[in-house]
This record gives structure tokens, sequence and C-alpha cells, in this order.
């Protein structure tokens, strides 16, 4: 073979190992630096265009979908928002279903798009139009992940039995409250079911061949750690710097079936994944030292690994109720700018900024129409609809919150003006005199070095006076600016006090 033919050779090998790798995707090392800002989207209701103001998307409307929602990137980019986390793009199950639409988790194919989220007014096809919408993100320098379904549904069952787990009277299994999924029978860490690691090593290619950037798995915990070792291996000998996300808590100690296998958060980082959820989503009913104690447990554990890993600060997400529901809009505040100085990823879902309190009028109410044998609006109170064709989540009937919309911009510019400070920056605890008040700080490193100093009051209901923490080596020359307050704060002699009203933070910060 001459020298010509050996080198074409070449190219073909070195192109064939490499063409499903997105090109210039340095996701994996975005979020290890915890500087990846993600917004977690419905493309079914990302853009939907609602236009008689009924909340439902009717047949003469146009529900979300991969091209008309182009046309809010540059609006969420303009959040400050560098990765999306779009909600599973499979087709759903319409047998034994929920909502009029089917449930996004309820997953029907692994290989395929859901037509849902098609225009079908696009030459397109359904694969085009997804890449084409994930094409547009890269073109604004947004990175893409893409959920992976814990769950199969039951048209997936009737289709393919052999990739689920059946009790002793051969009969699908529910896993807890899920009644629209049935349990993939995974295997276990002796013995994986190999049509099922399968199945997973196809969506795999599919959204690589998407051009995505990552993988979040839902519930990552119900499959053993070495099927997530084998489609981790799989992926990464593609695109090195392809993200796994699991969703997985420190708080999570039981499986949802006695059925089901149960891979605690700690193995599946072992096992390879980048990052997991935390507990930052039980915010709402903790203490300060609660709260502070799992940043510190956060800090150890990610140290702990031989290999980088990190965390998303998950206090509102699909599964959570709006923050404005469990505690007004001074707790999404909160929210804000605790994303902005903590030193995780960023994370929050679409409606957040806009402080939409996901309640829609017909919800749980007899359906007019529905493509699934639910003839209900099946909704999760005070949630992000996943089970129907709804409005874009920006506020509803109540419209935009202004004061909400304002802070989150403003604390993500700050994050990123300060990404170094955060990031890279030494936690630390100031104690105060009071169980609801917590108080911390982030310090850079130097003779002189800057510091952010956050203060909150997790009471919601009551007002915190005279909050005071004692700031060590304040000079006289440090220039003190406060970035996030209602003025009441105070800095005299190496002491801080401040008036702390319900759910309210307040930010600091101090250069020389």
């Amino acid at each position: 073979m001459g020298k010509r033919a050996l080198l074409v050779l070449s190219l073909i090998i070195t192109f064939c190992c490499n063409c499903y790798a997105t090109e210039n995707n340095n996701l994996r090392t975005i979020f290890l630096n915890n500087q990846a800002n993600i917004l977690g989207i419905n493309i079914r209701t990302f853009n939907a265009l609602d236009l008689n103001g009924n909340e439902l998307i009717d047949e003469n409307e146009e529900s979300g979908n991969f091209i008309n929602a182009i046309q809010r990137l540059d609006e969420i980019k303009k959040l400050g928002v560098n990765t999306i986390h779009i909600l599973p793009i499979t087709p759903v199950g319409k047998l034994k279903a929920l909502g009029t639409a089917g449930s996004l988790y309820a997953i029907a194919d692994f290989e395929e798009i859901n037509e849902q989220l098609v225009d079908k007014n696009s030459n397109l096809s359904p694969k085009e139009q997804a890449k084409k919408f994930i094409s547009e993100c890269h073109k604004r320098e947004i990175k893409v992940i893409i959920d992976l379904p814990s769950c199969g549904s039951y048209d997936l069952y009737l289709k393919q039995p052999e990739l689920f787990i059946k009790d002793d009277k051969n009969i699908s299994i529910v896993p807890t409250d899920w009644t629209d999924v049935r349990l993939l029978n995974t295997g276990n860490n002796d013995s994986l079911n190999q049509d099922v690691l399968d199945a997973h090593k196809k969506f795999i290619d599919m959204i690589l061949e998407l051009g995505a950037d990552g993988v979040r798995a839902d519930v990552a915990t119900i499959k053993p750690s070495k099927f997530w070792e084998e489609i981790i291996r799989y992926t990464r000998q593609k695109d090195k710097e392809f993200l796994f996300l699991a969703e997985a808590s420190d708080s999570w100690r039981e499986p949802p079936s006695k059925y089901a296998e149960f891979t605690p958060y700690d193995e599946l980082l072992k096992a390879g994944f980048d990052g997991y959820y935390g507990s930052f989503f039980n915010l709402k009913d903790w203490n300060a030292e609660d709260f502070i104690e799992h940043i510190k447990f956060n800090n150890k554990l990610l140290k702990s690994y031989a290999e980088p890993k990190s965390v998303i600060m998950s206090f509102t997400t699909h599964d959570e109720v709006s923050p404005v529901i469990l505690h007004g809009e001074n707790f999404s505040v909160m929210i804000s700018w605790l994303e902005a100085t903590l030193p995780y990823n960023p994370y929050f879902i679409d409606g957040f900024p806009y402080g939409d309190e996901y309640i829609y009028p017909w919800a749980n109410g007899k359906a007019t129409r529905t493509e699934t044998d639910d003839d209900t609006y099946f909704v999760h109170r005070g949630k992000l609809d996943i089970f129907n064709f709804s409005r874009c989540p920006k506020g509803g009937s109540k419209g935009v919150n202004p004061r909400i919309l304002k802070n989150v911009k403003e604390a993500a510019k700050f994050r990123y003006e300060n990404t170094d400070l955060i990031t890279n920056g030494i936690f630390s605890q100031f104690k105060t005199n009071d169980e609801k008040v917590f108080a911390y700080m982030m310090s850079g490193k130097g003779k002189y070095p800057e510091r952010v100093i956050v203060l909150g009051n997790l009471d919601f209901k009551n007002t915190k006076k005279d909050v005071r923490i004692k700031i060590p080596k304040l000079n006289k020359s440090d220039k003190v600016d406060i970035v996030h307050g209602d003025g009441s704060l105070q800095i005299h002699k190496r002491k801080l006090t401040t008036e702390l009203t319900p759910g309210e933070i307040e930010v600091v910060k101090i250069s020389n």
C-alpha cells in the first residue's frame, strides 16, 4: 500500500473514531470548574404560543418545538445561561398514561425523536430539527445536556417485554407511584442485561449524532454501578468531554421499588459520573446549620475522589414546587444570590426567572381532547407541566415578576464578574445569634484577598433584628460594596450589623 493510500486510510479511521464527538465540546471541563450556569427546559412548552390565553395549546395554536425554541435562545443567554438541560426528547407512551400529551419521562423508544417536539411545517426531519436547535445553541456558546429517562412506558413494555422486570406472576413492575412507567431490567453488578445496555448505547449514539454535549441520567440510582461504568466508558471513547450528570441525592437512601437496584450517589460518582444533585432542594425546610453543614459536606465529598467531581445547586427543578408558592418571591431572590455566591454549578428550571407559580386553571380537570388514554389534564400542582400541551412558563396569568427577573440577571452578572473568587475561593462559616440566620464568606488568596459575605434569613415569617457577625482582618483601607441588600446593613470596627426581613438575603463584597 502506497503512502498516499495509508494517509487516506489514517484520515478515515480518525474521522470514524471521532464522528460522534461534538465539535469544541468542553462542557465537562466547564462543569468541573463550577462554571456551568444551567437552565432546565421542556421543549414542548419552552416557546409554546398560547394565543387565546387559556394556558393550553389548542389545535389552532403552536406547541413548543425545536424550531420555535430557537427564538428564545438570545433571551436566555441574557440571563447568564451557558448550558441547557433539555428534558427528555424521546417519544412518550400513550397507554396507561398521565396527562393529555403523556409524561416526558415515559420513554417509548430509545432511538427516535418525540414527534410532539417537531415543527410540522418544516421540511427538516425530526432529527435534523433537533440538530438545528443544538447547533443554534452552540452558535451562542450554550452547551446542551439531554435527559435520559430511567424507566420505560407501558407501550415500550408491550413492544419489548425483554427489557423489563416482572414479578413472580409475570407482571411488569410499577415503581413507587409512577403509574405510567414500568421498571427496566438492567440486571445487577454480577450480570448486566445486555438488551437494556444496548438500548442505552443506541440512545447515546443518537444524542451524540445530534451534537449534544452531555446527558442527565434520570433517577440514576436505580441502575447498578457496573451498568453506568459501561455506558460512560462507551461514550467517552467517542467524546472525552461528554458530561454525565446523575440525578441522585445524598438524602436518597431507598429504591422506588423492592425490585429495583439501588446505587447511592457516592458509588455513582465512583462509576464515572461527573456530578450529582446534592440535597439543596431541602433548603425550604432547613435551619441555618443544616444548610451550612450541607455545603461543608459537599466540599469534603468532592475532594475525596481521584478525578474532579462537582454538584449542581438543585434549589429549584421540575420536581420541586415553585419557590414563589413555597415561601414567596423573597425565596426566589434568595436562591438567585445563593447560586451566584456558592462554589458549585447554578441550576434553575424554565419559569423560575419569571416567578412562575406553575398554576394552571384547568389542572386535573376533564380534558376536551387528548393524545393518550388519559382524559384529564393531569398536573403536579406548582410544578412545571410535563404531561400536557401547556403555555410557555413565563409567569402565567400573573405575568412576569420583575423583581425576581431583575435579581436573576444581577446575580448571574455578579457571579460572572467574580468567577475566580466564587469558584476557587475559600469557604468559611460565620456563627450568628439565630438558628434561622446563616452567614458565610468566600475569600480569595493572597495578602489582601477579596471577600464576599452572604447573610440570609431562613425564617419566612419573622424579621430578624440585630443580626451581628465579626469580620476578620478588616482594614480601614478596605472598600466595602453592598452588592445586594435593603440598606439596613452597616459595618463598623470589624462588626457587621443588619436586620433581615423574612426570607431576605444580603451580599457584601470587600476589596482592598
